[in-house]
């Protein structure tokens, strides 16, 4: 089993975009891992190293429908058929003899290779055809994975390539890390949950933006609630005496030094450990990572959508990864064309369009404003020294 390495995690004001990133990646301890049946396990991580049971193939395989022949043609047809599935050992073949197979079938021993069903011209029990090289359509024991080779390290994502990868190592169940559960607590009495808002009103896009994020960067989502600003007091009340059936608290707005913004002054009076407090970033200033005494990650998102969306992928994206033992995706580096406008000492995050080759900003990226982001495929991370056509980190957004 690899070990992760992670950086130190001291707190930090006013983190550089991409120390923000690395920080919250390595502030917390992967979730213990549980072993789940194969049928549960996809969209989990491995905790262990993937390693075959048995050799892949365990036998050497017929790779084609056809017969299996020894030495030089014509052949004697000297046994019954060899169909895939028989548990029985076939007769061994002698030089000038062959066998009907079928792909996926045991090859006998004594077989040079399989002659294709096609390429064959069979008169009563002779079979003649092309001789193949030796080896020829005959997967042969072991030449994919050998016993004991390990196919996939721990913070693999299990995939359905995987699962299947699992099943034919011989698995029925794997060790995985379970997704983090996330609570995520709205703040604002403007906001509304459904209909037209009326003047002085607004309606709540994180509430359905949030959980399907959530979801796609490895979290579950256990609950959604929305949360007034008055009383004073009124999320602290929230977080501290609610069920403990999550490891990470996510709250939008509340995250600035506004008279109703609640979250810093509730992380001072409870002796939260800071790890970021705000990131050198445009939008998503005022974002923060904060650790309470009983172990729960508290995010802060700005209240603006576009802006906590940004945020969730500075912050939110690497702690679920740290959380789940997946290593800190390494973002490409795409060359970025089009009017860029950089920000001085910050990084500024705007959806692009991206062809494979180049990004475009696809523009409607104010911090209240998802347009952008609703018809882009990246977000670009644009440094403050920029400079025009030079690569730049994409985040890909993938829902």
């Amino acid at each position: 089993m690899t070990v992760r390495a992670t950086a130190p995690v001291t707190s930090c004001r006013d983190v550089p975009w991409p120390r923000a990133r690395e920080l919250a990646h390595a502030a917390p301890a992967p979730l213990p891992a549980r072993q789940v049946a194969l049928t549960w396990a996809a969209g989990l991580t491995l905790a262990e190293d993937l390693c075959a049971r048995q050799p892949l193939p365990a036998f050497d395989t017929a790779a084609m429908d056809g017969y299996a022949v020894a030495g030089s043609g014509p052949w004697l047809l000297s046994a019954r058929a060899v169909r895939a599935g028989a548990t029985e050992v076939p007769a061994v073949l002698a030089e000038g003899e062959a066998v009907e197979i079928s792909t996926g079938a045991q090859v006998p021993r004594g077989a040079q290779a399989v002659l294709p069903l096609e390429h064959a011209v069979r008169a009563g029990a002779t079979v003649r055809g092309p001789l193949s090289a030796p080896g020829k359509h005959i997967r042969l024991v072991g030449e994919d994975a050998v016993a004991g080779a390990c196919l996939a390290p721990p913070g693999t994502r299990v995939g359905p390539a995987l699962l299947g990868l699992a099943a034919a190592c011989g698995h029925d169940t794997l060790p995985v890390r379970p997704r983090p559960r996330v609570r995520i607590l709205v703040t604002g009495d403007e906001l509304i949950r459904s209909g037209r808002p009326a003047p002085g009103q607004v309606r709540d896009a994180l509430g359905p933006l949030l959980p399907p994020l959530v979801h796609t960067l490895g979290g579950a989502v256990t609950d959604v609630r929305l949360v007034p600003d008055h009383p004073v007091g009124s999320l602290a009340t929230v977080v501290l005496t609610t069920s403990y059936d999550s490891e990470v608290i996510v709250v939008t707005g509340s995250t600035s030094v506004g008279v109703t913004d609640q979250l810093r002054r509730l992380l001072a009076e409870h002796g939260a450990r800071w790890v970021v407090d705000a990131v050198a970033v445009r939008p998503g200033h005022p974002q923060l990572l904060a650790q309470l005494p009983d172990r729960r990650w508290i995010v802060g998102l700005p209240g603006n959508p576009y802006a906590a969306l940004t945020a969730a992928h500075t912050l939110l994206a690497p702690l679920l990864a740290g959380l789940t033992g997946r290593p800190l995706p390494t973002l490409p580096r795409i060359r970025l064309t089009g009017d860029i406008t950089t920000a001085p000492g910050r990084t500024r995050l705007i959806p692009v369009s991206w062809d494979g080759a180049t990004a475009r900003p696809v523009g409607g990226h104010r911090p209240a404003f998802l347009h952008g982001s609703a018809l882009a495929d990246a977000l670009a991370a644009v440094p403050p020294d920029w400079q025009p056509q030079t690569p730049v980190p994409l985040l890909l957004l993938t829902g």
